[in-house]
């Protein structure tokens, strides 16, 4: 065994019994808590394809004793999916846009340019990171809604440029930048948003799509705030409209049904995690080393 490929429990550690003991509750719990995780997801699928009879039997059956995949083609016809889709695309689309525009280049601004009193505004934006969200959710609806953004996009984009969290998740990844490779580039004639664009950005792959995967995990899932600015059916984004029209009370949609459709919206963000889930580690991981 290479002295790389050791784990904190080596082979003599192993030939006790209290250690085996240990190691074995540690493993059971492990595998709870990944079935616990994994259940409501399985039965979720197993529901979409069941016949409304198995739905309501008790005991009901684990799985489905036939395989019902129409329920999925009716689930596409009963609500206007590919326009609640279209919409979360476009929130997250221009979320993306204005996110890494406005909070890129104000969380460059504070790693590397002179900004006056920059560790009063630094901390001024941690502290707002101690305020709850739902305090300033009145004063925001009230501001779009005076400035006649509801029932629009905007509604989404322009909050999106002013989060502290991201502010000081990127700000903590160009501090790990070599001022060195700026300075050169002013030598060379360029301007400070040349420097944003050209090195700063490209150099933050990690951090970026880290980002995205967030603001993608919270478009996907947030309907409580689309709720309030969309007043148009037409306008609601994917989560929205499985709760207006699938988890409402008065929904009339059968139950079998509306777990096919749940499946449906519960995928698209599961194959997006798997497939981007080393950059979260990574960006989070490289943006706590200075260097």
């Amino acid at each position: 065994m290479k002295p790389s490929d050791r784990g904190i429990l080596s082979n003599y550690d192993f030939k006790k019994t209290s250690v085996k003991i240990g190691y074995g509750i540690m493993c059971l719990l492990i595998a709870l808590i990944i079935a616990s995780m994994l259940y409501p997801f399985l039965n979720t699928f197993l529901n979409s394809v069941k016949s409304t009879q198995e739905f309501f039997a008790f005991p009901a059956p684990f799985f489905p004793e036939k395989w019902l995949w129409h329920n999925y083609s009716e689930a596409l016809t009963l609500i206007p999916i590919w326009t609640f889709l279209k919409n979360t695309l476009m929130i997250f689309v221009g979320t993306v846009i204005f996110a890494l525009l406005f909070i890129g280049m104000a969380a460059f601004a504070l790693s590397h340019l002179n900004v006056p009193l920059k560790k009063w505004v630094t901390l001024f934006f941690l502290s707002t990171l101690m305020i709850p969200s739902a305090t300033y959710l009145i004063p925001n609806y009230l501001n779009l809604q005076e400035l006649g953004l509801l029932n629009t996009y905007w509604a989404f984009w322009l909050p999106a440029g002013a989060n502290a969290f991201y502010l000081m998740l990127m700000k903590t990844f160009f501090d790990g930048i070599h001022k060195e490779l700026f300075e050169a580039a002013r030598i060379d004639g360029a301007n400070e948003f040349q420097c944003f664009v050209r090195l700063a950005m490209p150099l933050s792959t990690p951090i970026v799509i880290t980002l995205l995967i967030f603001y993608f995990s919270a478009t996907w899932n947030d309907f409580y705030w689309p709720s309030l600015v969309m007043l148009d059916k037409e306008m609601y984004p994917l989560a929205t409209g499985i709760y207006k029209y699938v988890v409402y009370p008065n929904s009339t949609i059968q139950w079998n049904v509306k777990f096919a459709l749940l499946t449906l919206s519960m995928l698209p963000p599961l194959v997006f995690f798997l497939i981007f889930q080393k950059y979260i580690t990574r960006g989070l991981n490289v943006s706590g080393v200075k260097g």
